[in-house]
């Protein structure tokens, strides 16, 4: 058990601190870069900061969550998501880095607080386990295709890295489903929504 709690601590340290690595070439890698104002940068950097901790969030939900799973297949299914999770986690810190931007300074917090939601949310069983990881995703695809509308249209490289993005979180929530995901309720979306509205608007600035 101590091992395992080294391994799991060694992975939050790594996922806040350490610079993410990515197997796939970053989306957009080949395209030249846009001719972008300064506030143009700045503000395409808010929202790579944003979708950041968005990934930050992912990768503590699902540590949270395979650490309370009972059934190894979901275990697996979230750490395969994890791990393709981390790919985001490089991509959007690289065009972060390019911008000339940073990321979040609550990182530490927003790992914190996903724990401890993944957590509670593997407490009440796989199928609401499950239900949970869909219905986040379902969610963070609809706000990667929100964050695409606000992208400058010429900046090519940041709309290849969404745009791979959202169809992953979509494979990620089918994979769920399949798996045999619950539908939450309707207050627990909209919980759900409320939170990632908080963090977004603070994670933009913060």
């Amino acid at each position: 058990m101590i091992d395992g709690l080294i391994i799991e601590f060694d992975r939050a340290l790594r996922t806040i601190f350490a610079p993410a690595r990515s197997v796939r070439p970053t989306p957009g890698a080949d395209q030249p870069e846009a001719d972008l104002s300064e506030s143009e940068r700045a503000h395409v950097a808010g929202l790579m900061r944003v979708n950041h901790v968005g990934e930050i969030c992912a990768q503590a939900l699902y540590q949270g969550q395979a650490l309370t799973s009972s059934d190894p297949s979901v275990t697996e299914a979230l750490r395969r998501a994890a791990d393709e999770e981390t790919e985001h986690l490089a991509w959007t810190e690289q065009r972060i880095g390019e911008m000339g931007g940073r990321k979040s300074l609550l990182n530490p917090l927003w790992y914190a607080g996903a724990l401890s939601i993944g957590v509670v949310a593997g407490k009440f069983g796989d199928r609401w386990n499950l239900g949970f990881l869909a219905e986040t995703e379902r969610q963070v695809e609809a706000h990667l295709s929100g964050h695409m509308d606000r992208v400058p249209h010429q900046d090519g490289r940041s709309l290849a890295i969404l745009d791979q993005m959202r169809k992953d979180e979509a494979g990620h929530a089918d994979t769920a489903v399949a798996l045999g995901a619950a539908e939450l309720p309707a207050p627990a979306r909209l919980a759900m929504k409320l939170a990632s509205k908080v963090m977004t608007t603070v994670a933009y600035r913060v």
